[in-house]
């Protein structure tokens, strides 16, 4: 059973010692969206998504599998658990708020704006996202 979920510098750490990095977090993020667009989800779909090697994927996965973030059967597809999609959400809710401030606020250009949320996603304070998401509803009225 897994322990307390903490957060530091945006980062989740699981109590029972498996620290869910950026790279994970990103792990997450891509089988939310490739579930959401097909519902089997496999390890050669996620290293296309990612443009990494299968056995990179067979690494997180195992992580994902300690934390009890995913489910997989050998050879067979692998699915968020209820855990794993409440990361994975939170992980894209901040990305897509961040691409829609810096197009839409700021005039980035799209690539641009993506790259940049990929990186500050896993890094952002709660309470500055929030406050983001704040201006960004009132920005938009």
């Amino acid at each position: 059973m897994l322990g307390k979920t903490n957060t530091f510098w945006g980062v989740s750490v699981l109590t029972n010692k498996v620290t869910i990095t950026p790279s994970l977090q990103d792990y997450l993020e891509a089988i939310l969206n490739l579930s959401e667009d097909s519902k089997k989800v496999r390890i050669t779909d996620i290293a296309t998504e990612l443009d990494v090697a299968k056995s990179s994927v067979h690494q997180a996965v195992t992580q994902l599998e300690k934390a009890k973030l995913v489910v997989h059967e050998r050879y067979g597809p692998l699915e968020l658990t209820d855990k794993g999609r409440k990361e994975a959400l939170k992980v894209r809710d901040k990305h897509d708020i961040l691409v829609k401030f810096f197009t839409q606020v700021l005039g980035v250009d799209y690539k641009t704006a993506d790259n940049d949320a990929c990186l500050i996603e896993h890094v952002i304070s709660q309470i500055t996202i929030e406050k983001l998401t704040k201006f960004f509803e009132d920005y938009i009225k």
